[in-house]
This record gives structure tokens, C-alpha cells and sequence, in this order.
């Protein structure tokens, strides 16, 4: 009787410890299963700094200096990344009658390939801080380092990893001009740039396969919600976007949330180019912009390097896994 207890006894451990092995097995599972990542590294100090740089310039506000000197960098800075450069100039009337020097200027990649991905932000900065707290300061123009400059040094650190590793399809980088300077209660006097190259592009008859806006892409904790227009025109390539954010765990800054209809650079690229585009545009929970928008407090202390990080290695990814045709 004790040699059969302990022979039941020996047998029950042996039941546990296969049970244990199934669970530590199946445990270990997900990670054989685990995204691989494709694309090269985005380097997220990197677009710090290039922040940083335009900033440094002061307010890019078009007909000033600073915008003249920031518009040259951004010129040498795509070269230097290997890009073939355009730039479009135009005169282009504000809102209230003010003459435009605008520029837009455009790095392109992989110019055989008929498969091309639009990526584009503005460069220029806003006149007036025409919602800052203090009434004294909203005449003065906008440093603008998340609305504007971000999205730029997230594109410029992307024209950078391109030269450095070429993918299957073209990609055109546009800083578009002019964007900021309009009238809230005017939607035609916002995006100038953007409509003037939508009606005059760089390459006759250009398209693409789709279109990404970058718009206040570097604030902490940001959060990019599913923007009207964007699920309107490009649904598909919101959910590729989304998806491969996901997939790359940085789902807490793409939620799966829909957001209200924004008028930006992606609309006329969509309803007068009929190009796809969609909107990465930073919306908090109840519908409100990042918090400093067009104020003088729009500065470098709200960039944060995780926040580019995680817009950037996600453009990269959907770069890089696209195939040409």
C-alpha cells in the first residue's frame, strides 16, 4: 500500500510539472510571436535638435528674417540628407491684405519609382499669440515649436534614415508655407501654401499612393485621435497608420478614438490634388488643441523626444513595409 501511495504521489508531481511546463510554454508564446520591427532606428535627439534649431531662428513668420534664414536651413538640410531638392515660391495674399513671401520646399527620394508616400508639415509660424492668457501678448508672433516646427524635425530625421537606407517606394517630403497666417473665422485664409501647390504642383500632374500630415507632433503625452476629414478621404490609410503604431506599442499616443473635422494642409491635398492624406494632428480627449496652440508659451519646454519618437519610427515603419510596384 505505501509503495502504491508513493508511486501516486510520484505520478501526481509529474502531472504538475508537465501542467507547469504546458503554462511556461505557453507563457513564452506571445514572444515567439512578436512584432518585428523593419524599419531603421528613428533618433529621437535628433529631432529634438532639429526643433531646437528652427526655433532658435525665432518666429518663422513669413516676410521676416527668421523666415529667410529658417527656409535656407531647411533647403541645406535636405540636401545634406541625400533628398533632390524643389523649392516653390509664390506672393500670396492674406486674409487681411498682407503680401506673402511664401516657400515651399520639397525633398524627394527614390525619384524613378511611379509608388510614391506624401509626407508633409508647415514650416512657418503664427504672427500673432492671439490665444495667450496675458491680452498684452497675443500681437506678438508665435515661436511656434510644436505647431510647425515638430512635425518638420520629425520629416528632416526621416529624410536623414532615408538616405541612409533606401525603401522600395518614392517618398516626397513637403514643408508647406503659409499655413498659419489666417482668420478663424475665414477657412480659405488658412493653408495658402498648401492650396497654391495643390493647384501648382512641383511635377506636373503629381500624385501619390496617399498622403501624411504631421501638425503638433512633439508635445508630451500627446494623444492623435481619428481625424474627420482623415477617416473621410483616407480610412485605410488611417488604419494602416494606427495599426502599425500598435503593433509597435505606442497605441497610448493613437488611440482608437475619433476626432472632430480639421481644417489643415491635408485638405486641399485631398479635395483639390485628390491625393489620400490623412492628419497626425495632436486633439485632447475633449476636442481641444495642445495646450500652448498659439500662444508664446509654444516652446521648446513642451518638446518631448518620446512623443517624436513615437510618430517618427512609426512613419518609418509604414515607409519600409510598403512595396513598390
Amino acid at each position: 500500500m505505501r509503495i502504491q501511495l508513493i508511486l501516486s504521489f510520484v505520478a501526481f508531481l509529474c502531472l504538475l510539472t508537465a501542467c507547469d511546463n504546458k503554462g511556461q510554454q505557453a507563457n513564452k508564446e506571445p514572444e515567439t510571436n512578436k512584432y518585428q520591427r523593419v524599419s531603421p532606428d528613428f533618433n529621437a535627439d535628433n529631432a529634438y535638435n532639429f526643433v531646437s534649431k528652427q526655433v532658435n531662428f525665432g518666429p518663422r513668420v513669413p516676410n521676416s528674417q527668421a523666415h529667410i534664414n529658417c527656409g535656407d536651413y531647411l533647403v541645406s538640410e535636405l540636401k545634406n540628407f541625400g533628398a533632390e531638392v524643389i523649392e516653390q515660391k509664390a506672393v500670396l495674399t492674406a486674409y487681411d491684405g498682407t503680401q506673402l513671401n511664401a516657400r515651399n520646399i520639397i525633398g524627394s527620394y527614390n525619384t524613378d519609382k511611379s509608388t510614391r508616400i506624401l509626407l508633409f508639415a508647415h514650416w512657418d509660424s503664427r504672427p500673432f499669440a492671439d490665444q495667450d492668457n496675458n491680452k498684452a501678448k497675443r500681437t506678438q508672433p508665435v515661436l511656434g515649436a510644436n505647431d510647425g516646427a515638430s512635425g518638420v524635425a520629425v520629416l528632416l530625421e526621416i529624410g536623414r534614415v532615408l538616405q541612409s537606407k533606401m525603401p522600395e517606394v518614392g517618398v516626397d517630403i513637403i514643408f508647406f508655407d503659409a499655413e498659419d497666417y489666417g482668420a478663424y473665422s475665414e477657412t480659405e485664409s488658412w493653408c495658402l501654401g498648401s492650396q497654391y501647390w495643390a493647384k501648382n504642383p512641383h511635377t506636373p500632374d503629381y500624385s501619390a499612393k496617399y498622403g501624411i500630415l504631421l501638425d503638433m507632433v512633439g508635445a508630451k503625452n500627446a494623444r492623435f485621435s481619428k481625424e474627420e476629414y482623415s477617416m473621410h478621404y483616407a480610412p485605410s490609410t488611417v488604419e494602416k497608420v494606427w495599426s502599425t503604431a500598435s503593433r509597435l506599442k505606442y497605441g497610448h499616443f493613437f488611440p482608437n478614438a475619433k476626432g472632430g473635422a480639421i481644417t489643415d494642409d491635408h485638405v486641399p491635398v485631398n479635395e483639390v490634388r485628390k491625393i489620400p492624406s490623412i492628419n497626425i494632428i495632436h486633439k485632447t480627449e475633449d476636442e481641444s488643441f495642445f495646450e500652448h496652440w498659439h500662444t508664446t508659451r509654444d516652446d521648446m519646454s513642451n518638446i518631448s523626444p518620446e512623443t517624436m519618437k513615437a510618430v517618427g519610427q512609426t512613419l518609418l515603419e509604414v515607409i519600409y513595409t510598403e512595396k513598390g510596384e
